[in-house]
């Protein structure tokens, strides 16, 4: 009997991506589309050119660069840390981009968007001198729980002494998560390190494979731990800080996909990579087209909506794992 040869998940994910970018940029309240772009009434062109090109187009792109951000971070941290429960938020690094920009809200001191990098980056400092080069694995893990829990005090803090209850209402309002009514100007600030991080995270490809057999063996093969950790580390506070910076706090993308994907790529910690961060990217962008297609009043958040899918996930797998013998 012939076998059937196996599906790559890179080009199905890159495939579906192209479909849902087609349908974001073509899907809104006003009735346009893509080709009214070339429209030969020139009244109808400059319509579609601002609603597509100023308001969709800048929206889908930061949903693919943050749901990127989460998937592959998500699936890095699980290959580090090698717990399937890892994601993006368990070092702290979301918590602490959230502070940044919430108290750069509160004191007016800068762009929201400038102080959750801001907040990124100090994260990714804080873990490396917590840490330690030397630190193993449980040191890293424990410093990330100690500076997520932190920030998320400072966060509360800053909430509660807010000047007035419009201030509060706006700050946790962005907290909730969304890419909607977001403009070049985010991409142009978000963009660069998101990409530094993206190229710093895809460089631990080889040394998580390694170290799916353990830490002996992956040194005896000539890995280098602490750099490992700390492309990780630095890749994770830039892509993710970044992310967060603009998009507010969205959660459980960078746990959800790489489950979903891994018996797909064999379970190798390296291949699972580009897969999650097409994945993710995907997931991001199709829970914003499912968010603006319910919408009869004010849209859902993006964090409320993944959080109403990641979290009977996570329980789903919880029990299947209570159910294997």
């Amino acid at each position: 009997m012939r076998r059937i040869p196996r599906l790559r998940p890179e080009p199905v994910l890159l495939g579906l991506l192209v479909v849902l970018t087609l349908a974001s940029i073509s899907f809104g309240t006003t009735s346009v589309r893509p080709a009214d772009l070339f429209a030969v009434e020139s009244t109808r062109a400059a319509l579609a050119w601002s609603v597509i090109v100023e308001i969709r187009l800048p929206r889908t792109l930061l949903a693919l660069l943050t749901g990127g951000s989460l998937g592959l971070s998500g699936a890095v941290l699980q290959g580090l840390l090698r717990n399937p429960l890892a994601d993006p938020g368990i070092l702290g690094i979301s918590a602490l981009a959230s502070l940044g920009a919430v108290l750069a809200f509160y004191f007016g001191l800068w762009s929201v968007a400038a102080g959750g990098v801001t907040g990124g980056l100090l994260a990714a400092l804080l873990l490396i001198g917590l840490a330690g080069r030397r630190a193993g694995t449980l040191t890293l893990l424990l410093a990330g729980v100690a500076l997520s829990s932190f920030a998320v005090a400072l966060t509360a803090l800053a909430l509660n002494l807010a000047p007035s209850p419009l201030a509060a209402y706006e700050m946790m309002f962005w907290l909730l998560g969304s890419v909607a009514d977001r403009s070049w100007s985010h991409l142009q600030l978000a963009t660069p390190l998101i990409l530094l991080g993206w190229g710093l995270l895809l460089a631990t490809r080889r040394g998580l494979t390694a170290l799916a057999l353990g830490e002996d063996v992956a040194h005896s093969l000539g890995i280098d731990l602490p750099r490992l950790r700390l492309l990780a580390i630095t890749g994770t506070a830039c892509c993710v800080g970044a992310a967060v910076a603009v998009a507010g706090s969205i959660g459980f993308v960078g746990l959800v996909v790489p489950h979903l994907l891994r018996a797909w790529v064999g379970h190798d910690p390296g291949r699972l990579l580009i897969a999650s961060g097409l994945g993710g990217a995907a997931l991001l962008l199709a829970a914003d087209l499912a968010i603006r297609a319910v919408a009869q009043g004010p849209e859902l958040k993006l964090g409320v909506a993944t959080a109403l899918v990641g979290a009977p996930f996570f329980l789903w797998q919880v029990l299947r794992m209570r159910e294997a013998p």
